[in-house]
């Protein structure tokens, strides 16, 4: 391939050295563009890991508590509301309700 030239040197090296930067800016600016989504999916990885895993307290942010966590706080408050449903000591929620079903057909009669 043949280049035209203009004759003068410092002209035909500064046209040179402006396609160089314009190739290299465009090599770049594609890079760039191209390397967008991966940086998209990098942050909501990052979210996710944030969530999975909790984070600290922040100024004027606070505490989140991971995901582990928050599963061992829903465990417990399960446990507690079915130790409520099952008869059992005498004091849970089932216990109440067969006392009071008890009593009601002691003092109304049978329909049945």
């Amino acid at each position: 391939m043949i280049l035209a030239t203009t004759g003068v040197d410092r002209v035909d090296a500064l046209v040179i050295w402006c396609g160089a930067v314009v190739a290299i800016t465009g090599t770049l600016a594609i890079a760039w563009r191209a390397t967008r989504s991966l940086r998209r999916i990098g942050g909501k990885v990052e979210d996710f890991v944030d969530d999975w895993q909790g984070t600290e307290t922040r100024p004027g942010v606070p505490a989140l508590p991971g995901v582990m966590s928050r599963l061992g706080g829903i465990e417990s408050r399960l446990a507690n509301v079915e130790h409520e449903l099952h008869p059992n000591s005498g004091v849970s929620l089932r216990d109440a309700v067969d006392r009071v079903d008890q009593r009601t057909r002691r003092i109304t009669p049978d329909d049945t």
